[in-house]
């Protein structure tokens, strides 16, 4: 089916071809060393091929191979626990092949041909089965693998082959001779079928207090963090693979640092998995592709992560994607579409730049599988504009698409408070569609409790430009308490100590715990303070320290739970000034 052609231009990695005739997306094979690339224009007889590898000394005359078919990933067991590159050669054994640095022109299969898997069919002779439905189950690290049928194939079981095969063996044989096996291929850039879209109304648990409490991430939903240099992007995204209550992760570095790359590879296998205590990589699949990669493998790499997370959503599990970050993918295209010569659009990127951020993000879903299972795919893009200048192009059009935006602030780093969210400029779209899942699971006062707290930290923030001009002790005193309680929920609950090991994770139970004590501490505070007790008496209450110490102790509920009851009842002590 493969057609050949030849090497008309050169443009970095952009390559012309003609004697060709290619369909948009088809993989062509590249000169002498059949380097891999993807055909992204077709004008006349010339073939426009944007290439994942390095195409220095590539010169016109040189061969080119039209293979007729599209980027294709494959699925099957043995994803979990791979590092890949952005289209999908497993990192492990191109370093066994070709050492630490890898050389063009070099490729690997995705999943292992050698290993065998215990199968377990699900199916028998005279079974009707059709696109999605799962035929067989195999166990990969501890998680069910359900192998299930290409959506695009349908037709009767014939004959079935259980026991322990390869991912290249058939398990499944229809009637009209078409075999299945364990593996399957499919497009990076045709979005997987799902039976029914579903409301994203059940959060996504993170057990960071800020996102779950103040700026909620529902199930299938979609989530930017946009910062500048420093401000701890990466740090919360590892946060929230190793907490959130999802059964997959998939971690996507696009165009990252190499020595940041580096550092997540080497943590993530040393991180346990807090559900089991098993290694996190046992649901963990990386694909790293650092910004010393070819460039135009980085465009590819997020395609490659949703699939994969696709798949996994299909077989009725709740995945998390983390893209990092989305506007190194966005410069990718920028310098694609510059060397296609393109009309460029606001500071260079291309005009399609919120179209193609619309098709990355819109992959993400909580949905009913051809099989009938319920799974969910959310993402969560990092955003990494130049100088922290949120207006820049990648920020503001990932703003239009997602419903969730936690915004780093350099301030808030200077001041050490992690995570540095701030609360001012952040947002939730799911807190409305959420709200009776929290009332339901948690507490029915969680709303009220919230926007309380948000509340309050708008009133602080209007008062700091006043304590800027005159200082806090000019203020009434009912303004300096109001001052004293956001400093608790700044200090107290905002922020949260990653490498601490009883802080790192926040129960839903506990969260709302520890706002409820503050809120009985204000309450407290303000019938004390309206009796005559002088607010420097009141702050300095043993049980407000007590409080303040509470999320760092072995046993922090029991603590919170005394505070609770015992509060009113020492602020009632206090005498007054007479």
């Amino acid at each position: 089916m493969s057609e050949n052609g030849e090497i008309y231009r050169v443009a970095g990695p952009v390559v012309t071809a003609t004697g060709i005739s290619p369909r948009m997306y088809d993989v062509a094979l590249i000169g002498e060393e059949r380097l891999m690339g993807e055909v992204i224009k077709i004008e006349g007889d010339k073939s426009i091929i944007q290439v994942y590898e390095d195409t220095t000394g590539i010169r016109p005359g040189e061969p080119v191979i039209d293979t007729k078919a599209p980027l294709v990933l494959e699925l099957g067991p043995g994803l979990l626990k791979g590092i890949y590159d952005g289209i999908q050669r497993p990192l492990s054994v191109l370093m066994e092949k070709k050492g630490n640095f890898i050389e063009r022109g070099i490729t690997a299969n995705a999943l292992d041909r050698s290993k065998k898997w215990d199968i377990s069919i699900r199916v028998k002779a005279g079974d009707s089965v059709k696109g999605g439905d799962i035929i067989a189950t195999t166990m990969e690290y501890g998680l069910e693998h359900r192998i299930m049928v290409p959506p695009n194939i349908s037709g009767t079981v014939a004959e079935v082959f259980p026991g322990e095969k390869t991912v290249e063996e058939t398990i499944v044989r229809l009637t009209d001779g078409t075999e299945l096996k364990p593996m399957h291929t499919w497009p990076v850039r045709e979005p997987r079928p799902s039976k029914e879209r579903l409301k994203p109304d059940i959060p996504l648990i993170t057990g960071q207090r800020i996102l779950d409490s103040l700026f909620p991430l529902a199930k299938g939903g979609t989530a930017a963090i946009p910062g500048g240099f420093g401000t701890g992007k990466t740090v919360t995204q590892q946060q929230l693979a190793k907490w959130s209550d999802a059964d997959i992760v998939v971690y996507v570095g696009c165009g990252e640092r190499g020595n940041e790359m580096t550092e997540v590879l080497t943590e993530f296998p040393e991180l346990k998995d807090p559900r089991n205590d098993a290694p996190l990589m046992n649901r963990t699949i990386l694909i790293a592709n650092t910004s010393n990669m070819p460039v135009a493998a980085r465009e590819a790499s997020v395609y490659t992560g949703v699939t994969l997370g696709e798949y996994y959503r299909d077989m009725g599990y709740d995945v998390a994607l983390m893209a990092d970050s989305t506007s190194r993918w966005a410069e990718a295209m920028r310098e694609i579409s510059s060397r296609l010569e393109e009309m460029p659009g606001e500071e260079g990127y291309p005009a399609y730049l919120a179209s193609k951020l619309s098709e990355f993000y819109e992959r993400s879903g909580r949905a009913i599988s051809l099989n009938g299972a319920l799974g969910s795919i959310s993402i969560i893009g990092a955003v990494s504009p130049p100088g922290g200048d949120f207006s820049e192009p990648v920020t503001q059009n990932t703003l239009r698409i997602v419903k969730v935006f936690w915004a780093l602030d350099t301030k808030l780093r200077e001041r050490r408070h992690f995570p540095a969210i701030n609360w001012l400029t952040s947002y939730s779209l799911y807190t409305t569609t959420l709200e009776n899942w929290y009332d339901e699971n948690v507490d029915p006062d969680w709303d009220s409790l919230r926007a309380w707290a948000m509340g309050l930290l708008q009133k602080e923030a209007e008062l700091q430009e006043i304590v800027q001009l005159v200082g806090s002790d000019a203020l009434p005193e009912d303004q300096q308490l109001l001052l004293e309680i956001t400093k608790l929920i700044r200090e107290f609950f905002l922020q949260q100590n990653a490498f601490h090991n009883v802080d790192t994770y926040s129960p839903l139970k506990r969260q709302f715990a520890m706002m409820k004590a503050i809120k009985v501490f204000a309450d407290s505070a303000e019938e004390a303070l309206k009796r005559g007790v002088p607010l420097q008496t009141i702050s300095s209450i043993p049980m407000k320290t007590e409080l303040a110490r509470s999320k760092f102790e072995e046993n922090p509920d029991e603590i919170l739970e005394r505070i609770i009851r015992e509060m009113p009842h020492e602020m009632a002590n206090l005498k007054e000034v007479i």
